[in-house]
């Protein structure tokens, strides 16, 4: 019989996947619920629309929810949140259009700049309040 120079079951088991590692309560959780995200970009640009709420007639799910914003200039919108981004699918509250074929947007910041100059304007507006406000901070 030939001698090793180790014992395979003595080697460290650094896997990744250990008791105290973040990993354990993986299986069986939500990756990601739409629902919870799509209430955090209402909250992010609320300011900067007219109205903006996650629909209650459209279907959430933990890979789909569907956003209605009206922007300043009174144009309404469905946006649908997935994990490709946003995008629309109706020019209305709680509609979707399968005939739509617009793009994604990786963020609500860049849908909203690409249909409602005014949301640019009150947001770029408050971009540069906050940093007058920093710069105001760091001087004194």
């Amino acid at each position: 019989r030939m001698e090793t120079d180790y014992n395979p079951m003595e080697l460290p088991n650094n896997t990744g996947f250990e008791e105290d590692s973040d990993y354990r309560d993986f299986e069986g959780t939500d990756v990601k619920d739409m629902r919870l995200e799509a209430e955090a970009v209402v909250n992010d640009v609320l300011f900067a629309v007219s109205n903006m709420f996650v629909s209650k007639t459209l279907p959430c799910a933990e890979d789909v929810a569907y956003i209605n914003v009206e922007t300043r200039e009174g144009n309404k919108y469905c946006l649908e949140l997935t994990e490709a981004g946003l995008r629309v699918v109706a020019y209305d509250f709680d509609q979707t259009d399968d005939r739509l074929q617009t793009p994604y947007h990786e963020t609500v910041y860049s849908l909203l700049d690409s249909l409602s100059p005014a949301y640019r304007e009150v947001f770029g507006n408050a971009i540069l309040q906050r940093l007058e406000a920093l710069k105001k901070e760091s001087q004194s």
